[in-house]
């Protein structure tokens, strides 16, 4: 049956996408606000939270890579009406992700100290650090298994699932995080950062749980291994290498950024944080259009019906633009009380309203970039976003930041580079994708 492109098959995906994406930042602003209020070495628990928060999500990042290629190709086959072809790949793909995920598991175990200090974590901070990790490293393979197990839900065309269980796993977080953090009297001991920990790992176990239930219950996937190796496995392998390397450009983007406001001084990286953060936040606001590009781009090309594919681009970027017109008058209404929120230092206040317009005025740009990115990922053109980012980065973003500083442009230049490159991205993508998809729009 013919895929429907419309504002309701659209919003069916998007709408609980972004639900489900906008779960976690919330998560993670609640978890820095009970941990840094900890009564007992509050700092201390802080920083070593963040550090090896920081840690755990690059791992995941490397590894967690192989959801977009998994619902790229479960979408593509799907669309092609061979679904039972491709059955036996996500077992597959599944064992690999949490192999690998034990063998890193391991490997860190005997060196993890020497791992934090090379994060400049020292004394208490750095024992404090070895024990979070003790803890939390446990939910690594827990997370991977979800994440992998999303990108067969996404795959399926369905949001809704990974909706229910993000938002369950958020609640349960930060309900335990209250709990256990700061105990009852007379019921449950304070347990400060470990309390914690403790809460991230129960969490990750019943968002895995609830996967895996839903996937036994509401799919005819089976995490049954059986050989011989699908033959997608290598491509979906070389998929995940693809974006493993676009990552890596992108976190250069990102943490040369802190490097150069951090440079220019405390006020700078106090407001490129509030900054940064608020442009992370707007994003998952128009990611999900972006997943559902991913989620019925591929099932549509699976199809090879070119003409939905191109109603979907233009659909899912108008709808993103609607979104990001509604972010920008919010934005410049509650121009000065959003910062507010973040800080009450009047001196990291000014700087950040300095370059406040800037990311705003950026959200269309990011809405092209965004939206498209989630429909190639869902065609499987990682190679091709791979090459975008490695472009924009090391020929737009880093050149750019550079003579910002160069000539004397301070904190707006980094934000300046930061549209560029965005910009980057998005010509590139639309240039690709109406130089490969008009002509089959023709020939249809």
């Amino acid at each position: 049956m013919k895929t429907a492109v419309n504002f309701k098959t659209i919003n069916k995906l998007a709408v609980p996408a972004t639900i489900a994406g906008i779960a976690e930042p919330i998560l993670s602003i609640t978890d820095t606000a009970i941990v840094g209020n900890i009564p007992v070495d509050g700092l201390e628990s802080l920083a070593a939270a963040g550090i090896v928060g920081s840690f755990l999500s690059m791992l995941i990042w490397v590894l967690g890579q192989t959801r977009s290629a998994i619902s790229a190709i479960i979408s593509q086959y799907l669309g092609a009406g061979r679904l039972d072809e491709v059955k036996t790949l996500p077992a597959q793909a599944i064992f690999l992700n949490i192999a690998l995920s034990i063998i890193i598991l391991l490997s860190t175990i005997f060196v993890i100290e020497d791992i934090f200090r090379l994060l400049n974590a020292t004394g208490k901070i750095l024992d404090y650090c070895v024990k979070y990790y003790a803890i939390r490293v446990w939910g690594f393979p827990l997370t991977l298994f979800t994440f992998a197990v999303f990108g067969i839900f996404r795959g399926l065309q369905n949001t809704y699932w990974t909706m229910l269980i993000a938002i369950t796993g958020a609640v349960l977080n930060i309900f335990l995080d209250f709990l256990l953090v700061y105990g009852v009297e007379g019921l449950i001991t304070p347990m400060y950062l470990e309390g914690a920990a403790y809460a991230s790992l129960i969490s990750q176990g019943v968002m895995a749980l609830m996967t895996f239930i839903f996937l036994i219950v509401k799919t005819d996937i089976s995490l049954k291994l059986r050989f011989p190796l699908h033959p997608e496995l290598g491509k979906l392998v070389v998929m995940s290498l693809n974006l493993f390397v676009r990552a890596l450009a992108l976190n250069a983007a990102l943490i040369l950024a802190v490097r150069e406001a951090a440079a220019l001084g405390d006020r700078y990286i106090g407001a490129h944080t509030i900054a940064i953060n608020l442009w992370l936040f707007s994003s998952f606001f128009i990611d999900g259009y972006g997943a559902a590009g991913n989620i019925m781009g591929g099932k549509l090309l699976g199809a090879k019906d070119y003409d939905g594919l191109w109603k979907l681009a233009k659909k899912i970027t108008l709808y993103g633009m609607a979104v990001s017109a509604v972010l920008i008058v919010l934005a410049f209404i509650f121009y000065y009380p959003v910062g507010r929120i973040f800080s009450n230092e009047t001196i990291v206040l000014n700087t950040f309203y300095g370059v406040f317009y800037i990311l705003i005025l950026s959200l269309p740009v990011n809405t092209v970039a965004f939206v498209l990115d989630g429909m190639f990922k869902g065609m499987g053109e990682m190679k091709y976003l791979r090459n975008v980012l490695l472009s924009a980065t090391f020929l737009g973003f880093i050149p750019v930041l550079f003579l910002g500083k160069y000539f004397g442009w301070g904190f707006s230049g980094i934000w300046i580079a930061f549209l560029l490159w965005m910009a980057i991205r998005g010509v590139a993508l639309v240039w690709k994708f109406r130089r490969k998809f008009r002509p089959l729009l023709q020939n249809a």
